[in-house]
């Protein structure tokens, strides 16, 4: 379980010093949106293809990938059902806290754990794969489309020709399908690219606290709430369910399954509100909480099922 902690303690250090960048002034008030932009529009997408290009496209028809992806479903529906009931924000806001109540942040938590409590990263692969191949492409697409004001058919179907995240994306996974080979010549500037994409989430992220105080009146509690429960609690149990009665899971990849889905929300649901100005508080402060929670319940899902 010391990977787990090793992880959190990275992620928590790199947020920290965001913090303290934003505390200072050393950027002045408008340094974190700039970075989110730059992680969002280049380098996120040289990330991703970089990841992607590698990727085994055979494990997108496992029965570990379709139990995640069934509990990740059913939280994404019981969210939005309470955001219908209690809730009734805008279209952007409630895509944006399901995204915050289901979307596994597989990457810069998720490999962590992967390789040092779970022993291979092939746990967490699949999920990435999917995520960022066909949920990112939906939720960027309802996003684009609620905050332009308007539908149109033609929207829908040019929406993945102008976001370079999905443009990375599609073409990873193509490489990786179809075993094209990339040069090392064009492979190496774009992971040196890429390998700054988390660190600057997290360092916009570390600075998009000062000033804040997390779970405020007024700053969508029930939301965060809400959001954070599915994420921590409710998302897990389903893994449980589904792994063990529908799947037939056991042993190691019933505790394999179990503990991916209980990852924390990705810093990509902070990064897409403040690239689309919907939902900053509550993505922010969901990433926060989850990722604080994910410790205990990490730590009980090792005890009860390793």
């Amino acid at each position: 379980m010391g990977g787990v902690l090793i992880g959190f303690a990275i992620i928590g250090f790199v947020i920290l010093v965001g913090y303290v960048v934003g505390r200072l002034g050393i950027t002045g008030p408008g340094a974190g949106p700039v970075l989110n932009r730059v992680a969002f529009f280049v380098a996120n997408p040289a990330l991703l293809f970089t990841v992607l290009v590698h990727a085994d496209v055979r494990i997108l028809f496992s029965s570990f990938l379709a139990t995640v992806v069934c509990a990740a479903a059913i939280g994404m529906v019981l969210y939005m059902l309470a955001a219908r009931i209690f809730f009734r924000r805008p279209v952007a806001e409630t895509v944006l806290g399901a995204m915050s109540a289901t979307y596994v942040n597989a990457n810069n938590i998720g490999l962590p754990v992967a390789m040092y409590v779970l022993g291979s990263a092939q746990y967490v692969a699949p999920i990435l794969l999917v995520q960022v191949v066909v949920v990112a492409p939906i939720i960027l697409a309802i996003l684009d489309i609620s905050t332009r004001g308007k539908v149109s058919l033609r929207s829908i179907l040019t929406q993945p020709l102008r976001n370079p995240m999905i443009i990375a994306s599609l073409l990873g996974a193509g490489f990786a399908t179809f075993g094209v080979g990339v040069p090392d010549a064009v492979m190496a500037p774009l992971e040196l690219i890429g390998g700054a994409a988390i660190p600057m989430v997290l360092l916009a992220f570390g600075m998009s606290l000062h000033g804040q105080r997390p779970l405020k009146a007024g700053s969508g509690r029930k939301q965060v709430a809400a959001a954070s429960v599915v994420k921590s609690a409710v998302m897990p149990m389903l893994a449980w369910l589904f792994g063990r009665f529908v799947f037939g899971l056991e042993g190691a990849d019933l505790f394999a399954v179990v503990t991916v889905s209980a990852l924390p929300t990705a810093q990509n649901t902070f990064n897409f509100a403040v690239r689309y100005e919907r939902g900053v508080v509550v993505a922010r402060d969901t990433v926060l909480v989850t990722t604080v929670a994910a410790i205990p319940v990490l730590l009980l899902i090792a005890a009860l099922l390793a």
